[in-house]
């Protein structure tokens, strides 16, 4: 299974390969030398364990998730090294790890001055992992015989269990085929509001995958002439951020299933109130630069500052982490509020990283039901969701979740603390890597990038990542006794 996972990552390597050659950027026979490398370990793995049994129950789909994204992780940083991208094993890893998670952290201090082949591999590192390469594998598994839904299950461990189809090899090639299509409609539009095709590519790759890695070194602020990208992202960033099985239902028709969904309308509901309160803190204090259309100033600085607020609050909100300006220089506000949304999260079955909407929904509920219980001792009073009671084990299982999220933020805090980061960069870092979100907030915000962290500091920042995308209880079942005894 692993070894199909590294000879699919080699064969999107010789992609990027490709496109080096192109654009002529000199690195081609390097990429194509790793994409090789890691092809051939892959059919190794293959060929050498081909007879083995495939019955695959939940233990191995945990080991499979887990051990195959560092796998993936450790030979997705070959193209950094062999090109002389990136000089550091801990760095490498480091910007790997950020881009299979779709974090979107950087060391990279002139991003700019890399070769095109491996800006765009750094792209395609997102765009793998934001739908899954777990997903993405099930959808050809069945073609060797392998079943996939132990897989997909460690995966996506979430709470909604929302399914297109009952087989999971056709869930997954839907899904796929929607990321792909929003993908290719972006691209477009990005190109024709005035991205060269090339960073159009990269910039659709990083928006759908809610990643945030960017061709330029001042992000999406490069382009802070072209409003029309910003609302174009601001478009794709939303759809990102929401359950795909909701795309899915538009394209056939069955729109009232979206306006029924609750976690969909709660998020909604999240994005215009939190950009609200950062458009009236914009414009009433802070004096943002004239970037806005061609209109009259005081209509100009409403555009601006509106534009602003939506971009950042969905930026952070669906974990993408793209910045169109330094929100940490805005004021203490702010910077306040937007830490806080790191905790936040898109919707379940999107590509966005965090808690979720879906489980602070159900926690809220669940909190406000606690009010008329102790009314109504007698009384049986359970929360629901989409007109369907939610049963107090699921209920059990988010707070569950929830409690070790808030733990895992705090020990990771106090790591980064103990590293000798001050306390609003460690809580910054700590809150980003976790929610798989990019910018954070003291020395690493939107203005600066990673690369003053301590060696050690990134490795365990980049453990940080892999426990948020696979939603902690994926990498750390592995860790208890109980994981490793024989029934």
């Amino acid at each position: 299974m692993i070894g199909i996972l590294l000879a699919f990552n080699g064969g999107l390597m010789l992609l990027a390969a490709l496109i080096s050659l192109l654009m002529k950027d000199g690195v081609s026979s390097e990429i194509t030398l790793c994409a090789f490398i890691v092809m051939g370990m892959g059919a190794s793995m293959v060929l050498v364990f081909r007879n083995h049994h495939t019955n695959i129950q939940k233990r191995e789909g945990y080991l499979i998730v887990t051990i195959g994204w560092l796998l993936m992780a450790v030979t997705g940083m070959l193209p950094f090294l062999t090109t002389g991208s990136i000089d550091s094993v801990y760095d490498a890893f480091f910007e790997t790890m950020s881009g299979y998670t779709a974090t979107g952290s950087t060391i990279l201090t002139d991003i700019e001055s890399l070769p095109a082949g491996v800006l765009f591999w750094r792209s395609m590192m997102h765009w793998i992992g934001g739908m899954g390469i777990i997903v993405l594998a099930i959808a050809i598994l069945p073609l060797l015989g392998i079943g996939g839904m132990q897989l997909f299950s460690a995966e996506a461990p979430g709470p909604n269990s929302d399914k297109l189809h009952p087989r999971i090899t056709d869930t997954a090639k839907r899904l796929w085929f929607i990321y792909v299509a929003y993908t290719i409609v972006e691209t477009l539009l990005l190109y024709l509001a005035g991205m060269s095709l090339f960073d159009a590519v990269n910039h659709s790759m990083s928006t759908m995958a809610s990643g945030g890695f960017s061709t330029k070194n001042n992000s999406l602020a490069h382009w802070n002439h072209l409003p029309w990208v910003h609302y174009i992202i601001i478009i794709f960033m939303f759809l990102a951020g929401t359950n795909f099985v909701l795309s899915y239902f538009a394209f056939t028709g069955k729109i009232q299933k979206i306006f029924e969904d609750n976690e969909f309308l709660t998020f909604a509901k999240f994005i215009f109130v939190f950009s609200i309160i950062v458009f009236s803190v914009l414009i009433t204090q802070v004096d943002l630069d004239s970037d806005s259309f061609h209109h009259p100033q005081v209509f100009g600085k409403i555009e601006s500052s509106l534009r602003h607020s939506v971009f950042q609050v969905l930026a952070i909100v669906t974990t993408t982490g793209f910045v169109t300006a330094d929100y940490t220089s805005w004021n203490s506000f702010l910077t306040v509020f937007f830490f806080g949304l790191m905790f936040l999260g898109g919707s379940a079955g999107s590509t966005s990283g965090g808690i979720k909407v879906v489980r602070h929904l159900l926690m809220i509920k669940s909190g406000v039901l606690e009010f008329k219980r102790a009314l109504h001792p007698n009384a049986i009073i359970q929360p629901r969701f989409n007109g369907k009671v939610i049963s107090q084990e699921i209920i059990g299982n988010i707070l569950g979740f929830f409690i070790l999220y808030m733990l895992s933020f705090i020990i990771g805090s106090l790591v980064f603390g103990f590293m000798g980061l001050d306390f609003e960069s460690a809580i910054g870092v700590a809150a980003s890597s976790l929610g798989n979100v990019g910018p954070a907030i003291g020395d690493f915000g939107p203005a600066s990038n990673f690369s003053q962290l301590p060696q050690v500091g990134k490795l365990w920042s980049s453990f940080l990542m892999l426990m948020g995308r696979l939603e902690l209880f994926t990498v750390l079942i592995l860790l208890t006794p109980y994981f490793w005894k024989k029934n």
